[in-house]
């Protein structure tokens, strides 16, 4: 800087003054520190306060940031006549000069071309935390629900099923009709009606999962045993009589794909085919058997060629007709009791890879008289990872807790003992403890049967540990006189807390969950002075509990939930292994019915829709 009649003005050497920040610096020149204060703006007239400038301060007051330090130091200064350390004298009169504009730096300023910003992006702290939240809700919208049941069905499975799978399989392709064949080779008539399949040997066949396609059937070198009438007309001659055939190299390959259907059952959506005869030989004989081996090229290319035609449609209409109609016997929304029903619907379609097929439940319970009402699921997903048993099932902890509210949302939880109904050992101490407030009634009222009631006062919670299975349970007890034709007379209210340890098996289809007592305490909700009179009411209302409450519920809960597998499908040899959050059993598959028996049980009745949908696709069929 130079001085100037006690006026400071601004050196705007390339490397002697700057600017900090992006704001106006040609409307204030920043002069020295004065005695009384700050420095002053003099197109303003308001002070800067001293401090550097930023966006936050107002665009009339603006300071010039301080020159780099030179090299000599003050004395350099002195000897240029700028190192006085006075502070200058303010012109009172006038106007401020304006500051020359500042020579561009080649190696600092941007090219004329490139427009540098104006303006720096504040970000608001509440526009952020919005901003937040709203990617939050969008979140949890788009979170797809959890299921509550899993199942898993192996590669080991898909022998059983192959097995039952080729013998039902069998049936179908003997009922193949084909069509007359009829035809002229120059004076020779000939006509092949009546085919029928009378044996099918199938000597090599494959079933496994696919990626895409589900289950995938391969079934190679198989042979089918024919018989038909020929009638042959040569000028005069009629010749007539019945012939076996077979058609060898039959090759068949086909896929199943499952899907979830609009109401949530799993369904066959589409079979692909293809099916190929490679020969056929047909034993003629007769008075024109020289003839008839003639002919027979012409006959079984024609005979092989309306088989190849017919495979494929057979096997269509097993699949979309019949074993839909086995799959409808899977429960989905069913009703539990007259209390409860149970969910299993399909929540996504089922995924299939190379060794296994998975599929995902809701597996939720709801009150009857609330079919609409639903618990969140907030619990943690179950996870299937072994692939040694044919079938695994998981449960996750809201499995068994939409259960449970779903019974205390319908008032099934709470029990009442009246009279004879409490144990008469219960009675006489109950008599006994609170003696000093029973002689006080009425004495048409101390004579009054005693009236024990259990409530539950919230649904009780399962939690599920690599340790065991228990469920939390805090009810209320309250004993009571009850006099007849008079208002019951209330002795004591009490607060149960309980613990029970839940064993769970799973027989034929149906889950089953055994209960027993571990932990129980009673207290008052009134003072902590009645908690400790409630100290010897807590072994007879435990043995009370076990022994009279206990055997009801279990056997209520023995009755057991049915998991969602097809009709004549059982499990054996089950194995319950807990996790953290969730449970899984591994088991084998049985057969009680095979499929004829329960298809034909549960075959449709409408014979159009049979044919409609019966009808495949012109791409399924393969010649």
């Amino acid at each position: 800087m130079q001085k100037d009649m006690g006026v400071w003005h601004l050196n705007q050497g390339p490397r002697e003054a700057r600017t900090v920040g992006t704001g106006r610096v040609n409307s204030c020149t920043s002069l020295p520190p004065s005695r009384l204060g700050s420095p002053t703006c003099l197109d303003s007239g308001r002070a800067c306060h001293g401090a550097p400038y930023s966006p936050l301060h107002p665009p009339g007051c603006q300071r010039s940031a301080p020159s780099p330090p030179n090299p000599r130091g003050r004395r350099g200064e002195r000897e240029r006549g700028g190192g006085s350390e006075r502070p200058g004298i303010i012109k009172a009169a006038g106007t401020a000069q304006p500051a020359r504009p500042r020579r561009p730096d080649p190696l600092r300023s941007p090219p004329h071309h490139v427009t540098p910003p104006t303006t720096q992006l504040r970000r608001s702290p509440l526009a952020m935390a919005l901003f937040g939240a709203l990617f939050l809700a969008l979140l949890a919208g788009a979170q797809a629900e959890l299921p509550g049941c899993k199942i898993r069905i192996t590669s080991k499975a898909l022998e059983l099923v192959k097995q039952e799978g080729l013998r039902f399989l069998e049936q179908e392709l003997e009922t193949i009709t084909i069509p007359d064949l009829r035809g002229k080779e120059g004076y020779f008539y000939y006509n092949i009606s009546e085919v029928k399949v009378t044996e099918l040997q199938l000597t090599s066949s494959e079933l496994h999962f696919q990626p895409e396609q589900e289950l995938m059937l391969q079934i190679s070198n198989a042979s089918l045993g024919l018989r038909f009438r020929r009638q042959l007309l040569y000028w005069f001659f009629y010749d007539g009589g019945y012939i076996n055939a077979s058609a060898e190299g039959v090759s068949i390959r086909t896929a199943l794909q499952l899907s979830r259907d609009p109401t949530g059952r799993i369904k066959v959506s589409n079979v692909s085919c293809q099916a190929l005869v490679s020969r056929m030989h047909a034993a003629f004989g007769g008075t024109f058997k020289k003839v008839y081996e003639f002919l027979s090229t012409f006959i079984t290319s024609g005979m092989r060629f309306l088989l190849n035609q017919q495979i494929c449609p057979v096997l269509y209409h097993a699949g979309m007709v019949l074993l839909n109609s086995l799959l409808d016997t899977v429960p989905v929304r069913s009703n539990v009791d007259e209390l409860v029903g149970i969910d299993y619907s399909l929540l996504k379609d089922p995924a299939a890879s190379a060794s296994n097929l998975d599929m995902d439940f809701r597996g939720a319970f709801f009150p009857l008289a609330e079919g609409n009402w639903s618990l969140p699921n907030r619990a943690v997903e179950p996870q299937l990872r072994e692939e040694e048993r044919m079938v695994y099932v998981a449960f996750s902890e809201f499995f068994f807790d939409s259960a449970m509210e779903s019974y205390f949302r319908a008032g099934a939880l709470k029990l009442s003992l009246v009279g004879d109904k409490v144990p008469h050992d219960l009675d006489m101490l109950l008599r006994a403890t609170y003696f000093g407030s029973i002689v006080l009634l009425s004495p048409a009222v101390i004579d009054s049967p005693l009236k024990l009631e259990l409530r539950v006062l919230a649904p009780p919670r399962c939690t599920i540990k690599p340790s065991g299975t228990t469920v939390s349970v805090t009810a209320s007890v309250t004993i009571a006189l009850v006099p007849s034709d008079q208002p019951e007379v209330q002795l004591s209210s009490m607060i149960m807390d309980t613990r029970l340890s839940a064993k769970v098996a799973l027989r034929g289809k149906a889950l089953r969950v055994q209960l027993d007592l571990r932990r129980f305490r009673i207290y008052s909700n009134q003072s902590a002075l009645e908690s400790l009179a409630l100290i010897p009411l807590q072994t007879p209302l435990k043995t009370m509990l076990q022994i009279g409450v206990m055997p009801m519920l279990n056997e209520r809960m023995w009755r057991g939930v049915q998991i969602p597998l097809p009709e004549g499908i059982n499990f054996v040899r089950e194995v319950v292994t807990n996790h953290a959050g969730f449970l899984t059993i591994g088991a084998d598959l049985h057969f009680a019915k095979g499929l004829r028996e329960v298809i034909e049980k549960n075959r449709p009745v409408s014979t159009s829709d049979t044919s409609a949908s019966s009808a495949p696709p012109p791409a399924t069929t393969a010649a």
